[in-house]
């Protein structure tokens, strides 16, 4: 059966593609568009120029002028229409309108040989996000702290309020957020969603023109979609825009920070309450985090009017205390550089009718928005807050340098979970272990009578590329091409029943490559070798990509592992079609049985 190029779109679960995932000629051209960028910043007089940076709008680069100052260049793809080239001016002009210490100011707007550039300050540290991802949890007293320099910043959007005019950024996030952790001040960056308020914060119309406000312009919102997994549900229905779309983000944000997710949607599962916060502060954040629009409206006054004093509470030293794994985690040496990526199948089951979610996916699937087609569209639409919170949390694993699998199985009794993970960076292990934890928790409260979800994790670096010119030709690998695969000799099982197999859940449903007689055999005696790993063909119209992370377990079967290998890679000739089909194997058998469990209980900060 052949599928649309459409259809696989959303293989991966990371939001941005690796380089190492692209064709080979895409790849040429991406880092030759890249290194000619540094060239020409480097001609025009910047040093130390480097990409730090990419979206789903554009690419950023930073470098240092003359003077020793810290600047950042904001290129556009050069892919998009162009109207989205012509927002990269839009974003300088919003940029200008904004003055506060925790903004990094603009420097300029050019074109550099036609292609256009946003120049701005450099903000010093790391984001947020990267932050998060090395420290998981950060401790409430960071929390407060980052939550008070986002009360002044959004205070200070709204001054403009008499004259009928506020600022909304759009897209509050970690990875906006940059945190310098000597100084500990935030700034906020990336101003590409920010448009000016059609209403206040109360509702009313800004605007102070009668014509204006019988235009229809009153009658579509000028709101840009930030991300989703990020902005309140009124700026992703397209709502008309408002200073509480701010609120939002920054309530999501905070809420990710504390808890070492990447999204707000576990709210409800891992309530703020259950974090260790303040109690006020934590009851805060869950009210301005509420499905109740008049709750939230209220949570969101109170942030920003009481937010100065509840930064002065004073919060006593507390022991972290040392979070044990609720499923193994296996730690090795960094042998090799490792771009993970995930790949996870078997998500129908996860979605539901979209209509208990009282949204209209009809007109979600009409907006034209890269960020809600990349994140959203043909990979979440259609599932719930709590499928969806469980999916970005086992996407997050990718986001570690960690290779292995897991196989979860839900029933009435609860969910049993089967992992092979295998992290190669010591230092990121308690992170890590949140990460694993917070999608058990999770996955816990998803209440299925039966289901099962799967995902590999591989290393990016390892994948094999094969183009052709049309879907009329086969697929040859390069001559000596191998799979590669590791020996890692274990004690022998007693009970080989113990041992995971291939087959074990039959033909998955969402994987529409079928592989040829050949390749099924080749695969059927792999199973009945002790090792653990993957492999993942994609097949494309002139490009195939295998994925594969193999670990050999029974040494003394080496040769025989080897062969199995090399006929799957000698039968890619023979694949027939277009679409995804991969096949994990566990080490063993070794599921961990959890009893549902809907909410995470509250845990305050002591007094």
């Amino acid at each position: 059966m052949s599928l649309e190029p459409t259809g696989i779109q959303q293989f991966y679960i990371p939001e941005e593609q690796s380089v190492y995932l692209l064709s080979q000629s895409q790849a040429r051209q991406l880092r030759a568009w890249i290194a000619r960028c540094c060239r020409q910043l480097t001609q025009i007089g910047y040093r130390d120029v480097a990409l730090i940076g990419k979206g789903a709008y554009g690419f950023v680069f930073a470098g240092i002028d003359a003077s020793g100052a810290s600047h950042v260049f904001k290129f556009t793809r050069q892919n998009l229409p162009q109207a989205f080239h012509e927002r990269l001016e839009e974003e300088a002009f919003m940029l200008e309108q904004v003055e506060h210490p925790r903004v990094p100011r603009l420097i300029a707007y050019r074109t550099l040989r036609h292609q256009a550039m946003l120049v701005m300050q450099r903000a010093p540290g790391v984001n947020l996000e990267e932050y998060s991802l090395r420290h998981g949890r950060l401790p409430a007293r960071l929390i407060i702290a980052i939550a008070a320099q986002l009360a002044d910043i959004l205070r200070t959007l709204r001054r403009d309020a008499e004259r009928g005019r506020i600022v909304v950024h759009g897209d509050i996030k970690p990875s906006n957020l940059m945190f310098d952790p000597e100084s500990g001040h935030i700034a906020l960056i990336d101003w590409g969603s920010s448009v000016f308020a059609q209403l206040d914060a109360e509702g009313q119309f800004l605007s102070r023109h009668v014509m204006a406000l019988m235009s229809d312009d009153l009658q579509h919102t000028n709101a840009r979609m930030g991300d989703v997994y990020y902005i309140g549900e009124a700026q992703l229905n397209g709502a008309l825009s408002s200073p509480r779309f701010d609120e939002q983000g920054a309530a999501a944000t905070l809420y990710a920070l504390a808890t070492a997710q990447s999204s707000r949607f576990g709210r409800a599962t891992i309530p703020a309450t259950a974090l260790g916060l303040p109690v006020e502060f934590a009851r805060l954040l869950d009210a301005m985090l509420a499905d109740d629009p008049s709750l939230a409206r209220r949570a969101g006054d109170y942030f920003l009017t009481h937010m100065p004093r509840i930064a002065h509470t004073r919060l006593p030293e507390v022991a972290t205390p040392t979070e044990t794994p609720l499923v193994p985690v296996w730690v090795r040496s960094l042998e090799q550089e490792i771009e993970t990526v995930v790949y996870s199948s078997r998500k129908a089951f996860l979605r539901e009718d979209a209509r208990q979610e009282g949204r209209d996916e009809d007109a979600l699937r009409a907006l034209n928005d890269v960020q809600l087609d990349r994140y959203y569209k043909h990979f979440m639409q259609g599932m719930g807050d709590l499928e969806k919170a469980f999916l970005v949390a086992v996407g997050r694993l990718g986001r570690y340098p960690v290779v292995g699998g897991l196989a979860l199985r839900w029933s009435s009794a609860g969910v049993e979970v089967d992992t092979s993970l295998s992290l190669h960076e010591s230092g990121l292990r308690s992170a890590f272990i949140a990460a694993v934890n917070n999608m058990v928790t999770l996955a816990r409260a998803i209440h299925r009578p039966e289901g099962v979800f799967k995902a590999c994790l591989f290393n990016a670096r390892r994948t094999l590329h094969i183009d052709r010119d049309d879907a009329t030709q086969p697929f040859l690998p390069e001559p000596g091409w191998a799979i590669p695969y590791e020996v890692s000799p274990t004690p022998e099982l007693e009970d080989t029943s113990r041992e995971h197999s291939y087959f074990e859940d039959g033909p998955d449903p969402e994987e529409f490559l079928r592989l040829p007689p050949v390749m099924i055999e080749a695969l059927s005696r792999l199973n009945a070798i002790h090792h653990t790993g993957m492999i993942i063909f994609e097949a494309l119209p002139t490009h195939l990509k295998i994925h594969s992370h193999y670990r050999l377990l029974d040494p003394a079967r080496e040769e025989e592992f080897r062969q199995c290998l090399e006929t799957l890679l000698a039968a890619v000739p023979e694949i027939d079609g277009l679409g995804v089909s991969g096949y994990m194997k566990m080490p063993y058998k070794n599921a961990r049985h959890f009893a549902p469990r809907a909410r995470l209980p509250d845990h305050f900060h002591p007094r």
